[in-house]
C-alpha cells in the first residue's frame, strides 16, 4: 500500500463539498495515526533493545505498551508495516540482534557511528527480503563474515555499508550471486585479508561504487572489476596490492574516481589505457612504485579535478597539453623525479587550481608567470627543487594562499619576497628553508600584513641580520624557526608578546646575552592548557618519513649560540615544555632543580655549557624523558640512578670528570679520577660534532614533513 499523501491540516473552505473533502481527510488522519505496528514487528524491536548494554536512552520511548511506529528511529508505512529503523549516533553498545531481518517491510536499517560489537548477522540483513540500504559503518563490529549459501532468489539490498569496523578474514564471495540490485558496497577501514572483491558485475550490473581502502588485500588487482560497465567509484588505497593496473580495469570507462594510493603498484601508465577513462574527475595513485613519464593522454581528461601521482618515480617533464584539463584543482606530484621547466606549460588556463604540490623533485628555471594567473590557490608548494631568480610582483594576485613552501630552492632577493608575501592576509604556513643564501634578513618595519600566519621557518638560509621588529605583529604566530643561520644580536623582550608562540628554534646562531630571562615569560609554553591538550592551537603535526602522524609538541631550542647567564629557577614554569636545548652555549651555574618540574620533558640537552654542581637525582622523576645530555660541563657528584636514567648510556655525561655512578668508568667512592687523555677529549669533540650533525639532519627532515601534514590538513579542509 502506498503512503498517504494528503495534508492533515485545517481547511478554510466553506463549501459543502470541500467541508466533505475536509472530514474525509480527517477520517484518514485519525485512522493511519492510530494504526499500531504489529505485535510481532514489536517484538523483534524489543529483541534489539534487550541486546543492548547501553540503549542511548532508547527505552524511554520503546516502551511495550506504546506504538511502536512512535517509537525513536522508528518510521512506518501508512498500513503500520516498519520501513525505516534511523539510530545513527545514538551511543548504542551491545550486539546487533538477526531479529531485525524478520521485519518484513524494513527498506532501510542505519546503525552507524555507534559502538556495536559482536558480529554481523550477515544471514539475516544481507539476506533480508526487504532491505535495501544497509549501514553499519563506524562501529566496534569484529570477526570473519560468514560465506552464505547461494540462493535462486534475487535479493533487493542496493547499499551495503560496513567500513570502519573491525573485521577480518577474506571477503565472502558467494554471497554476492543473488544481489542482482546491489549498487554500493563500502568495506573500506577494517582489516580484510586475501584477494580483494570482484566479480560484482557479473549478477548486478548497476553496480556503481567500490571502496575496499584501508585493508590488508594482497596480490594483483582483480581483471574482473573492468566488466563493471557502470561502477563510477573505485578505491583500493592503504592496502598490499602489487603489480600493474591490469589492462581490463581500464574497460570500466564511466569511472569517475580512481584511487589506489599506498600500495605498491608498479609499472608504466600507458597512454592508451588512461584516455580510455575519459570521465574522470579523480585520480590517485600516489605512494606507489609507478616509473616512466606521465602519460600525455592525461591532458585529454576534461573532467579531471584532481591528479595525485606523488611519491612515485616517475620522471622526465610534465604533459605540455596538461594546461588542456581546465578543471583541475589539484595538482600533486610530490617526491617523484620529474624535470624540466614549468613555463612550458599554460597554468592560466587552469583557473580553479587550489592546490599546487611539486616538493622534492628537480623541476628547474624560475617560476612561470602563468601561475600567477591561479588566483584561486590556497596552497603552493615548490620546495626542493632547481628553481632559482626573484619572485615576479604578479605574485601578490595569490591573495587566497593559505599555505606557501619555497624553500631548498636558489631563490634571491628575500626582501623584495616579503614585501610580496605580506599581500597573502589569509597565509597560515610560510617555509623558505634552504633559500636565499646569505642574504640579510629584511629589518624593514614595512613588512606587515601577515597577521594570521602561524608557522614561519625561516632556517638553513646562513641569513645575516637580527631578528627582526616586525616579527612582533605576528600575534597568531605559533611556530618560529630560525635555525642555522648567522643572526646576531639579542633576542628581544617581545618575544613574551607572541601569546601563542609554542615552538621556537633559533639554533645554530651568533645570538649572545642572557636569554633565559627573556624567555621564561613565553605565555604559550607555561599554559597549563598545553598541558592538557585543551587548546586546539597548542599542537601541530608533522609528517616523520613513514608518513605517519607525529605531534609536534612545544618545544625551546636555543643550542650553539653565545648565551650566557645562569638557568633561573622560573624554568620551572615552563610545564609544556617538550623539548629544551640549551646546548652549545656558555651557561654557568647549577642545573636548577626546578626543571624536575617539567614533567612533558622528552628531550633535555645541556650539553657543552660551564654548568657545575650536581644532577639533581629527581630529574628521574621525569617520566618521558627519552634523551638527555649534560656532557663536556663542570657537573660533579653522583649521577641519578631510576627511571629514564637507567637508560642512557655513558656518552650523556661524558667530559665532566667530577662525576661518578654505576654507569660510569669512576665509580663513587673510588679512588681521584685521573685527567682526561687529550685522546679522550678528541673522542668527545668528534662526537659532539656527530650529534650535531644527526640533529641538524634530523631538524632538515622535520622542516620538510611539516609542512606535509599542514597541507594535508588543509586538503582535508576543502573537501
Amino acid at each position: 500500500m502506498r503512503p498517504f499523501h494528503f495534508p492533515c491540516s485545517r481547511s478554510s473552505s466553506k463549501s459543502p463539498a470541500d467541508l466533505l473533502g475536509f472530514a474525509v481527510v480527517i477520517v484518514l488522519c485519525l485512522a493511519s495515526s492510530t494504526s499500531s505496528c504489529t505485535d510481532q514487528d514489536k517484538s523483534f524491536l524489543l529483541q534489539f533493545l534487550a541486546g543492548l548494554l547501553e540503549d542511548g536512552g532508547l527505552a524511554v520511548s520503546w516502551r511495550n505498551d506504546t506504538n511502536c511506529c512512535k517509537w525513536e528511529g522508528i518510521t512506518c508505512s501508512a498500513d503500520a508495516m516498519i520501513t525505516e529503523i534511523l539510530l545513527a549516533s545514538k551511543g548504542l553498545e551491545g550486539h546487533i540482534s538477526p531479529y531485525l531481518g524478520n521485519l518484513t517491510a524494513l527498506l532501510r536499517l542505519n546503525l552507524s557511528h555507534n559502538l556495536l560489537s559482536g558480529g554481523l548477522p550477515l544471514e539475516e540483513l544481507v539476506s533480508s527480503s526487504s532491505i535495501v540500504i544497509l549501514d553499519v559503518s563506524f562501529n566496534h563490529l569484529s570477526g570473519a563474515l560468514q560465506e552464505l549459501s547461494v540462493q535462486t532468489t534475487t535479493r533487493p539490498l542496493q547499499v551495503l555499508n560496513i567500513s570502519s569496523n573491525l573485521f577480518i578474514g577474506q571477503f565472502p564471495f558467494t554471497t554476492w550471486k543473488v544481489m542482482n540490485n546491489l549498487v554500493a558496497l563500502n568495506a573500506s577501514n577494517n582489516s580484510f585479508t586475501g584477494k580483494a572483491p570482484s566479480s560484482f558485475c557479473i549478477s548486478a550490473p548497476s553496480f556503481a561504487v567500490l571502496d575496499f581502502s584501508f585493508n590488508q588485500f594482497g596480490g594483483s588487482i582483480p581483471p574482473d572489476i573492468g566488466n563493471c560497465s557502470m561502477l563510477r567509484v573505485l578505491k583500493g588505497g592503504h592496502n598490499n596490492f602489487n603489480g600493474d593496473l591490469p589492462d581490463e580495469l581500464f574497460n570500466a570507462s564511466s569511472l569517475e574516481y580512481l584511487s589506489f594510493p599506498n600500495n605498491g603498484l608498479n609499472g608504466v601508465l600507458d597512454d592508451a589505457n588512461i584516455i580510455k577513462l575519459s570521465k574522470l574527475s579523480i585520480l590517485d595513485l600516489g605512494q606507489n612504485m609507478f616509473s616512466g613519464k606521465i602519460p600525455k593522454s592525461i591532458g585529454q581528461l576534461k573532467r579531471l579535478e584532481e591528479l595525485h601521482l606523488g611519491q612515485n618515480d616517475f620522471y622526465g617533464e610534465l604533459p605540455l597539453n596538461l594546461g588542456n584539463c581546465t578543471n583541475l584543482k589539484v595538482i600533486d606530484l610530490i617526491f617523484n623525479n620529474l624535470s624540466g621547466d614549468l613555463g612550458k606549460i599554460n597554468f592560466s588556463s587552469l583557473s580553479n587550481l587550489t592546490t599546487i604540490d611539486l616538493l622534492m623533485n628537480n623541476f628547474s628555471g624560475t617560476v612561470p608567470e602563468s601561475i600567477y594567473a591561479c588566483t584561486k590557490l590556497t596552497a603552493l608548494r615548490l620546495a626542493h627543487n632547481n628553481f632559482y631568480g626573484e619572485f615576479s610582483p604578479t605574485m601578490n594576485r595569490l591573495r587566497s594562499l593559505i599555505f606557501l613552501s619555497i624553500g631548498g630552492n636558489a631563490f634571491t632577493n628575500i626582501t623584495n619576497a616579503f614585501h610580496i608575501f605580506k599581500s597573502f592576509r589569509n597565509l597560515t604556513m610560510l617555509s623558505l628553508e634552504e633559500s636565499f643564501a646569505h642574504e640579510i634578513l629584511p629589518e624593514d618595519e614595512t613588512i606587515d600584513g601577515l597577521q594570521n600566519l602561524q608557522h614561519l621557518a625561516i632556517g638553513g638560509c646562513s641569513l645575516f641580520g637580527k631578528m627582526p621588529a616586525w616579527l612582533s605583529k605576528l600575534r597568531n604566530l605559533e611556530m618560529l624557526r630560525l635555525s642555522d643561520n648567522q643572526l646576531t644580536g639579542s633576542v628581544p623582550v617581545w618575544i613574551n608578546n607572541l601569546n601563542f608562540l609554542f615552538y621556537l628554534d633559533i639554533s645554530n646562531n651568533s645570538f649572545t646575552g642572557e636569554i633565559l630571562r627573556t624567555l621564561m615569560q613565553m605565555p604559550m609554553l607555561k599554559s597549563e592548557k598545553t598541558v592538557d591538550h585543551s587548546d586546539a592551537r597548542v599542537l601541530s603535526t608533522y609528517w616523520d618519513s613513514k608518513y605517519e602522524y607525529r605531534v609536534l609538541r612545544a618545544a625551546l631550542n636555543i643550542a650553539r649560540n653565545g648565551f650566557i647567564g645562569v638557568i633561573p629557577a622560573e624554568i620551572g614554569q615552563l610545564k609544556a615544555l617538550s623539548m629544551l636545548d640549551l646546548s652549545f652555549n656558555s651557561f654557568s651555574g647549577e642545573i636548577p632543580q626546578a626543571i624536575c618540574n617539567l614533567t612533558n620533558l622528552e628531550v633535555l640537552q645541556l650539553s657543552n655549557n660551564n654548568l657545575t654542581g650536581t644532577i639533581p637525582s629527581e630529574l628521574n622523576m621525569l617520566h618521558f624523558l627519552s634523551a638527555f645530555n649534560v656532557s663536556n660541563n663542570d657537573l660533579e657528584g653522583q649521577v641519578p640512578t631510576g627511571g629514564q636514567f637507567d637508560t642512557f648510556d655513558n656518552s650523556s655525561f661524558d667530559g665532566n670528570p667530577k662525576l661518578c655512578g654505576a654507569l660510569l668508568s669512576h665509580h663513587c667512592g673510588s679512588a681521584k679520577v685521573v685527567p682526561v687523555p687529550a685522546s679522550t677529549l678528541s673522542t668527545m669533540q668528534f662526537s659532539d660534532k656527530a650529534i650535531f650533525g644527526i640533529a641538524f639532519g634530523l631538524f632538515f627532515a622535520l622542516g620538510v614533513l611539516l609542512d606535509q601534514v599542514v597541507l594535508t590538513k588543509l586538503r582535508v579542509l576543502q573537501l
